[in-house]
């Protein structure tokens, strides 16, 4: 196949918000790094515009990256660019997690991490011997992989067009948490990036503030607090008005490290205390035991270094009762936490929970992908009615994001800074809960 151009793609979402979307296509601009310089390549993000259909021609290759919600899309946008001759190769979590299902009408899936496999996909294309599926789930190295290219950075205006920049320090989680899909789509080794590679990436993008994407970046302390501590005395260094990050509740056994998280410009933890019922320690992984005062403690313990506190909350766990709402609110409330956000059990392809859900028939049929995006019930509860748990979720997200409660944990947190930092700090004291506001929305979308 001759290839005439190159086009990545992003199915929709969430659209624009106040005109710009949520956060950027990292993904697609690694990949799009990967593309060779003879090769003209596009991102079409559709959170920013329609897909231009009219531009595909039977010598496009297209590469779409989609995640469960998004797969139907995703499945859609293919089959408008196979009609007009496209060859259409389909990666991302869901490929991974179904790739079997995804092969039925997609030319090429990729499973795993594109990064190892990209090149030679565009390779094959060009010399027509492309395969049905390429694997790669060897967890490799994370050295010099997908260098943003300075082809990328000036097709992609990070500053005009999202909210949130993201990025990637290190990937995979050893953790294996029953309803998680991290181990099965980054592997269980924790791999770093060169801390140099980290310091050049923001330099060159020119961003002041970024969302790390990593699944687990707070295991680091303990897995490898050297490493930590140096990428966070190079991040020190650098003009950064704030960054967050998704970890564990052992963060705060770090005091040492969470003084030089601050320094590094830390904006705040997504920490996923995810039950406060004991009774679900065997859905968790090992890293959450529904310890109310250790969850307190831990809050505590980071805020006192001006570094806010994201709580995280999964419900419908197998030992979940009604009762679990009112007593996750009674924590919020008490505990002093930055942000909320709750979700609801959501049992993906690949994980051990869907398994269990089938075999037990509690699994709910014939239910769009596009509702396993956390805030719909896909499966039948074990210590509670199906209607139990949407009510019960309905009713503490109505308690969380509405505007009092938002503007209460806002303020709160603002007063915890000197007014100069105040400054600085005010669109993140309140981005985070309207962004999970927006996500509840889609309960009734």
């Amino acid at each position: 196949m001759n290839i005439d151009k190159v086009v990545l793609v992003y199915p929709k979402r969430d659209g624009r918000i106040l005109g710009k979307a949520q956060g950027s296509p990292y993904t697609l601009m690694r990949l799009a790094s990967l593309v060779p310089d003879e090769l003209p390549v596009e991102i079409w993000d559709e959170d920013l515009a329609p897909i231009p259909f009219h531009k595909i021609t039977k010598n496009t290759l297209m590469g779409i990256t989609s995640k469960t919600l998004s797969i139907e899309r995703a499945q859609e946008i293919a089959a408008g660019a196979r009609k007009r001759g496209a060859r259409v190769v389909v990666g991302g979590t869901h490929a991974t997690l179904a790739p079997e299902e995804v092969s039925q009408w997609a030319d090429i899936t990729a499973v795993g991490e594109g990064y190892f496999t990209w090149r030679k996909i565009i390779d094959d294309v060009t010399n027509d011997r492309a395969e049905k599926m390429y694997v790669d789930e060897s967890w490799a190295n994370l050295e010099g992989v997908a260098r943003l290219t300075d082809r990328v950075l000036n097709m992609v205006n990070e500053k005009r067009d999202y909210w949130t920049p993201y990025m990637e320090i290190t990937r995979g989680c050893p953790r294996n948490c029953s309803f998680c899909t991290a181990i099965r789509v980054s592997g269980r080794v924790m791999r770093h990036r060169p801390i140099d590679e980290v310091v050049e990436e923001i330099e060159r993008r020119d961003i002041k503030r970024f969302f790390l994407t990593d699944d687990n970046f707070g295991l680091n302390f303990r897995t490898d607090p050297e490493y930590i501590e140096q990428l966070f005395r190079a991040l020190k260094k650098l003009p950064l008005n704030g960054w967050t990050n998704q970890a564990e509740m052992m963060v705060g056994d770090f005091p040492d490290l969470i003084q030089l998280a601050k320094e590094a410009h830390m904006d705040k933890f997504f920490i996923g205390f995810e039950s406060v019922n004991a009774g679900n320690r065997r859905d968790l992984g090992g890293k959450s035991k529904g310890n109310i005062e250790e969850y307190k403690r831990v809050i505590r313990t980071v805020q006192k270094f001006g570094i806010g506190v994201v709580g995280l909350f999964v419900f419908g766990l197998d030992a979940d009762t009604p009762d679990v709402f009112q007593s996750t609110w009674d924590f919020c409330k008490e505990s002093g936490l930055d942000n909320v956000s709750f979700t609801i059990m959501t049992p993906y392809p690949g994980t051990p929970s869907r398994e269990e859900y089938i075999r037990d028939g509690r699994l709910h049929q014939n239910v769009p992908w596009s509702k396993y995006d956390t805030s719909h019930v896909v499966f039948d509860p074990v210590s509670m009615t199906a209607d139990q748990l949407r009510e019960g979720y309905d009713w503490i997200c109505r308690k969380a994001y509405s505007l009092p409660s938002i503007a209460t944990r806002g303020v709160r947190t603002l007063r915890r800074h000197p007014l100069k930092v105040a400054r600085r700090k005010l669109f993140s004291s309140f981005s985070t809960d309207f962004g999970y506001r927006r996500t509840y929305s889609y309960r009734s979308a």
